[in-house]
């Protein structure tokens, strides 16, 4: 499913059924086997998500594809993506 436009500064009231489904689907996608995991995943999405452009959506979902602890590993910078593109969105995951 794609998204309709950026979820950039656009309140949680007047996002489209799609957008408030797919939020919902990455934060269900968000819930890991690691707690660590979990706690960074979480606070991200409750302190970021409403900033995210399209694009960055898509970089955050091909991130959760990883297992918990190759994502982890990357998370903590113990482990480099293969995919450079994803890099940034591992930066905002760090900061969150």
């Amino acid at each position: 499913m794609s998204l309709s436009p950026t979820y950039a500064g656009v309140p949680a009231g007047m996002r489209t059924e799609a957008q408030r489904i797919e939020e919902n689907r990455l934060r269900w996608h968000c819930r890991r086997g690691l707690l660590e995991l979990d706690l960074v995943l979480t606070r991200f999405m409750d302190q970021r998500f409403n900033a995210l452009r399209t694009a960055d959506v898509e970089l955050l979902k091909e991130l959760l594809d990883y297992p918990d602890q190759d994502l982890w590993d990357m998370i903590i910078g113990r482990l480099q993506p293969a995919d450079k593109r994803v890099a940034p969105m591992l930066e905002m995951l760090r900061a969150a």
